[in-house]
């Protein structure tokens, strides 16, 4: 169904904006490939868009938005092959119940499942792990319509060289209509929640990666604490949190008590550092075991907007430390907490960790606060040490900088030139990061 557009697209966060020409939402890929082969008749760029959680324009559009809402569902499950072949538009949240249904899971997670599976690997959303890496490592096998509106299937064995490119592919490259992804017989998590101060997190920080399957801590600005969780494979069985212990920590404290805090420091800043030492003490201590959807992810309520750079991990924690030296020399008011991530190398051109085993910083603040000041210096540190920035994240980096930290940059926009040579896929945000 196509239709001429009158309303303003937003994303999430609330920071980006489009009025598209036009909207689509097919509900089969023929549908879909004529709408792109009109649009580039008609000399209308040609965008599709999840559901708004990237912080960047990589999906705005004044020309075709495409919406996958119509294309969902599971195409394939083979259990033989360990595989799911899912349709782009359909929501982690459904994929992660329904895999859980046939008892299977995905083997690592972002810690939200509300993105679409092909926003969330095009723009290389990942959680954190030591030997298991981003959402788009685990794709088997792409489909997309290309800008000449045929249909390309991808894999190691076919057309391997889009395949290296299209797993995180900024939606430069084409529509997805498909994924395969590697799934795996669900298995338990017992996840280990502790406070721990900064300076022992960080001069532990290669222990506690080491040991531990999936490691991840939060730093509170203005304060020496922590919040740490371990999550490891575990044999049962199975303790999820109680009811109301997770009510209050995930809802009462995470999104609840937090969202006044950070309400109450955008309207007086002044109180920010008192409000931060009081949160950090908040969260308590504690350990559960549960299926993976449910201990990877969790609600986020509180809207905000994000930066996130991926560095070598032996530069994360001294690029840490110069995050907190920063924040604590300056005049800077900071109510969201830093995250800490990791994950092994992988072989996909434009992932953040392509070709290098990386440690994830990323930083927040509430939204409508003004985030550039504090942004600005963050990302000064990160890029003096050849830090990459998330594709779906707030950043001011380009395509001259982004090919000096990404050894295959090149490999990839010549995958592009192949297949969209007239930037039929093109919009302000792909031209600065990609060129021309």
């Amino acid at each position: 169904m196509t239709g001429a557009s009158s309303s303003t697209w937003r994303n999430w966060a609330g920071n980006v904006t489009a009025r598209p020409a036009r909207e689509v939402s097919p509900a089969s890929v023929e549908e879909l490939t004529e709408a792109v082969r009109r649009a580039a008749e008609d000399g209308l760029k040609v965008k599709p868009v999840g559901t708004g959680h990237s912080f960047t324009a990589t999906a705005a559009t004044d020309g075709l938005l495409v919406r996958p809402d119509l294309l969902t569902g599971i195409r394939e499950m083979d259990r033989g092959a360990g595989t799911v072949t899912v349709e782009a538009g359909t929501p982690l949240k459904r994929l992660n119940l329904a895999l859980a249904r046939e008892g299977l899971s995905l083997t690592n997670m972002g810690d939200i499942m509300e993105q679409t599976v092909a926003g969330a690997t095009s723009t290389g959303t990942h959680g954190t792990g030591r030997d298991s890496a981003s959402i788009a490592a685990q794709i088997r096998a792409l489909e997309l319509v290309t800008a000449d509106g045929s249909v390309l299937k991808c894999s190691e064995k076919e057309n391997p060289e889009v395949f290296a490119a299209a797993r995180i592919g900024l939606g430069a490259l084409g529509v997805i209509t498909a994924i395969t992804f590697a799934v795996e017989p669900v298995f338990l998590l017992t996840a280990r929640e502790e406070p721990m101060t900064f300076d022992r997190v960080t001069a532990e920080f290669d222990e506690l990666f080491t040991e531990n399957e999936h490691f991840e801590f939060y730093w509170f600005p203005h304060t020496g604490n922590c919040n740490t969780k371990r999550n490891n494979r575990s044999a049962g069985p199975a303790a999820p949190p109680g009811k109301v212990g997770a009510w209050v920590e995930d809802e009462l404290l995470s999104n609840g008590v937090f969202q006044l805090a950070c309400s109450l420091g955008r309207a007086v800043p002044r109180t920010i550092p008192s409000i931060a030492k009081v949160s950090s003490r908040a969260l308590s201590a504690r350990t559960y075991t549960d299926i993976p959807y449910k201990v990877f992810t969790s609600p986020r309520r509180v809207r905000f907007v994000e930066m996130e750079y991926a560095l070598e991990r032996e530069a994360a924690m001294g690029a840490l430390r110069e995050v907190k030296a920063m924040v604590e020399r300056s005049p800077l008011r900071v109510s969201f907490p830093v995250e800490v991530r990791t994950a092994p190398a992988d072989d996909i051109a434009l992932s953040t960790a392509s070709g290098r085993e990386s440690a994830y910083i990323a930083v927040h603040l509430y939204k409508g606060t003004p985030y550039q000041s504090y942004f600005t210096a963050v990302e000064r540190i990160m890029t003096a040490h050849g830090g990459r920035p998330h594709w779906g994240k707030v950043h001011t980096r380009d395509a001259a900088y982004l090919a000096g930290v990404y050894p295959r940059f090149g490999e990839f926009t010549a995958v592009r030139d192949r297949l969209d040579p007239e930037r039929v896929f093109a919009n302000d945000y792909l031209r600065r990061v990609l060129g021309d």
